[in-house]
């Protein structure tokens, strides 16, 4: 998660830069009517369509209680008015800002990821209530790019169950493993000059999981009849290998062979699925422990069978 933050402080700060003007301008119209609920909602509806796409507006007061009824575009619910919404993380906190953003939590109105923006209604440096507008994320558009995942190594521990009764199983050879010479040969040519970009091989269950780079949305499931036939490749277009890259073609094989490695070394901790991905250049290893690991191919190339085991 800590690959993320630089990123979503960053779309924080620009959605707060985009709504702060707008909602210290409806606060300050607000700050005339907050004794009289009738008046403070017409003021509200009012600033519905200034502040879209905000889908509800409200206000609370300096002790959490909401003043105000919920507004949208459809109308006012008056019957909110008087709920105790302190116990809410950004309205015990709201003091300590003039304008906050709320933590992304689900609607119990929509249930859907939504955001609040909180904006302190004051009077000189007298904060005198909240103003609130509730934002869902599906109707919030900002721009930039998704936040990119680094290369690094990552470790993520499975059902502790499993791991419990681990000295319990021992490896079963399957169709996959007496094969598994040709299924490297294969895998390896569909990824080098037929547009496969990630590739997982499930050895326990003798099947392969594959994506391709010119229809990525879709992943295709062979079992191992189908992936030892020279019949699956005409099934794939040739293409060049992806620019996109980050690892040369040259360094496919290699990484199918450790991870047939990883398979035959020890009969209780051993290797249940492992893929390759050449774009972003991870490798994905699942463990019979159901303890997974996600590594650079150069740091997974680097490290002989004693580093797992």
């Amino acid at each position: 998660m800590t690959w993320m933050l630089p990123a979503i402080r960053e779309r924080r700060s620009m959605l707060a830069s985009h709504l702060g003007d707008r909602l210290e301008r409806v606060a300050r119209r607000l700050e005339e009517s907050l004794d009289n609920p009738d008046k403070m909602d017409l003021a509200l509806a009012d600033a519905v369509s200034e502040l879209a796409p905000a889908n509800m507006l409200y206000v609370v007061d300096r002790h959490g209680w909401q003043i105000s009824s919920n507004i949208s575009a459809r109308g006012a619910d008056t019957a909110v008015r008087g709920q105790d919404l302190s116990i809410r993380p950004h309205f015990r906190v709201a003091s300590a800002a003039k304008m906050l953003l709320s933590q992304v939590y689900v609607s119990r109105l929509t249930g859907m990821p939504c955001i609040t923006a909180v904006q302190c209604i004051q009077h000189g440096a007298h904060t005198m209530a909240y103003l609130a507008a509730d934002f869902s994320l599906s109707d919030l558009a900002l721009p930039g790019e998704a936040a990119i995942q680094p290369r690094s190594w990552m470790q993520i521990k499975g059902d502790p169950a499993i791991r419990q009764g681990l000295f319990n199983q021992c490896r079963v050879e399957s169709d996959m493993d007496k094969n598994m010479d040709d299924v490297i040969g294969i895998v390896e040519g569909l990824m080098r000059d037929r547009g496969i970009f990630h590739a997982k091989l499930h050895f326990s269950s003798s099947r392969a999981t594959l994506w391709l780079a010119s229809d990525p949305m879709r992943y295709r499931v062979h079992v191992l009849d189908e992936i030892l036939s020279p019949e699956v490749s005409l099934a794939y277009p040739n293409t060049r290998y992806p620019s996109e890259a980050c690892i040369t073609p040259d360094k496919i094989r290699p990484v199918m062979q450790k991870l047939k490695e990883l398979r035959d070394v020890d009969e209780n901790v051993y290797l249940r699925a492992g893929s390759l991905n050449v774009v972003n250049g991870l490798v994905g290893l699942n463990f019979s422990c159901d303890g997974s690991h996600y590594l650079p191919v150069e740091e997974f190339l680097s490290r002989d069978a004693r580093f797992w085991f």
